[in-house]
């Protein structure tokens, strides 16, 4: 059947087959799904493997094959199962992201049973439950201790390189699997080169398959392969999250990865100096516009920063992105939010006032192009003054791809923007701003 729908044959093909067989062979992933999307049969060393890592690039299907290994263990389908798993996790990034993507999303678990094995979802108990008794359970890398108690046969986890606690939830879930014969868990990603992945990887109990964007492209819109292609095809952020590549530095990027993870720490000081909120507006507004930057530091007494959060949001409208910085300053106790005017001018301050009439404002206007202004917030984190809380992947692949012609992709570095003006507030006064005016 496969081999039909790559020839175009397939309606030829279901033309000769009852109702009941169709329906059966909708359901036989083993039918449909690329060699990429089943797992090994063992290590490379010939042993059972414990951890299957599928990377890949976006839309490459990783979320459907993540989905049918968890559909075949919770009903006990060989050969991907030998018997029913009962009691599964499911770990994304957070909790919306494991109800959105891996619970109702397109290729979720809802959408991939039939309907006479669909699990019952019951979400004020975050919790999935089949006809046949087993039972999933939904968790956020947000909260490495819930995994703490639980124990399962099975797991999947989403997006990996994006968890903020990525090696303490990891760590609670090896803990955690602990039941059955030989518990196992899929990990479905698209790479990036973080110490967790690389552990996993080098792990003799892991197995990894891998594709691309393009390898999925009979499932993906018309035209939106080509758009992409033609956008990011051949460059450092294309390779990373359309071919599934995991990339070391960009040779002429301005940060180092391994500045950020020398640095990284688990929490803040209980006590910061001074804390700031650094504000990239974007000019326009819709799903096509640039993201408003939005990032979080604070400074301890001995003299270190930390990048406490990145609440930066996409296509927002102005009153909704002036929302989110007020919320961020009110969360962290901000001591003042330093926004960027140079294309906004005075209507930044007007919409932030707006929204909180409070707010301590610090309209920056650059002089000076983005490079010039990041090198010396760069230099600090070279001398190991600036720590991350927890992991930030997207202000950091930022970070990371950012050379002297900008973003590898084009596009504004709304995240980096934000970051420079909270750092050179908090670090670089009286020498290194850009003149600013106090509201």
């Amino acid at each position: 059947m496969r081999r039909s729908a790559e020839t175009g044959t397939l309606d030829e093909a279901l033309g000769t087959l009852s109702p009941r067989e169709i329906a059966f062979l909708a359901r036989d992933w083993l039918i449909w799904a690329r060699d990429d999307q089943l797992p090994p049969v063992c290590t490379p060393e010939g042993r059972p493997w414990r951890t299957w890592l599928v990377l890949g690039g976006r839309g490459a299907g990783k979320t459907r094959a993540g989905a049918e290994w968890v559909r075949a263990q919770a009903l006990g389908l060989a050969p991907l199962a030998r018997a029913p798993a009962r009691r599964i996790a499911l770990v994304g990034q957070t909790l919306g992201d494991v109800r959105d993507v891996m619970v109702e999303g397109v290729s979720g678990l809802l959408a991939i049973h039939g309907d006479a094995e669909r699990p019952r979802f019951e979400p004020s108990k975050r919790r999935l439950a089949w006809p046949n008794g087993a039972e999933a359970r939904m968790f956020s890398a947000e909260d490495p201790e819930s995994l703490r108690g639980p124990q399962f046969a099975a797991a999947w986890c989403d997006e990996l390189c994006k968890w903020r606690h990525g090696e303490e939830t990891w760590d609670m879930l090896q803990f955690a699997l602990r039941l059955g014969d030989a518990p196992r868990q899929v990990v479905t990603t698209t790479p990036r080169p973080i110490p967790l992945l690389t552990r996993i990887m080098a792990d003799p109990g892991s197995v990894v398959t891998r594709a691309r964007t393009r390898d999925n492209a009979a499932n993906l819109a018309p035209g939106f392969l080509d758009e992409i292609t033609r956008r990011y095809g051949g460059t450092w952020l294309g390779r990373q999250e359309l071919d599934g590549e995991i990339l070391e530095d960009r040779p002429d990027a301005l940060w180092r990865r391994c500045w950020i993870e020398e640095a990284r720490v688990r929490a803040a000081p209980h006590a910061l100096a001074r804390v700031v909120v650094g504000v990239d507006p974007p000019v326009t507004s819709g799903s096509g516009a640039d993201a408003c930057g939005i990032v979080i530091a604070g400074r301890a007494e001995d003299g270190r920063a930390f990048v406490l959060a990145d609440r930066t949001v996409q296509g927002a409208r102005p009153l909704d992105w002036a929302r989110a910085v007020a919320s961020a300053y009110h969360d962290f106790e901000a001591d003042r939010v330093v926004a960027e005017v140079n294309q906004g001018g005075e209507l930044v301050a007007a919409v932030l006032r707006q929204v909180d009439g409070a707010l301590p404002i610090r309209m920056v206007r650059a002089s000076r192009g983005k490079w010039v202004r990041a090198e010396p917030v760069a230099a600090l984190y070279a001398q190991g003054r600036v720590c991350h809380v927890g992991a930030l992947p997207e202000l950091e692949d930022q970070l990371c791809d950012f050379g002297p012609g900008g973003l590898s992709g084009g596009g504004s570095p709304d995240r980096l923007d934000a970051l420079v003006w909270a750092l050179s507030d908090l670090m670089l006064a009286p020498h290194g701003r850009p003149t600013v005016r106090s509201l």
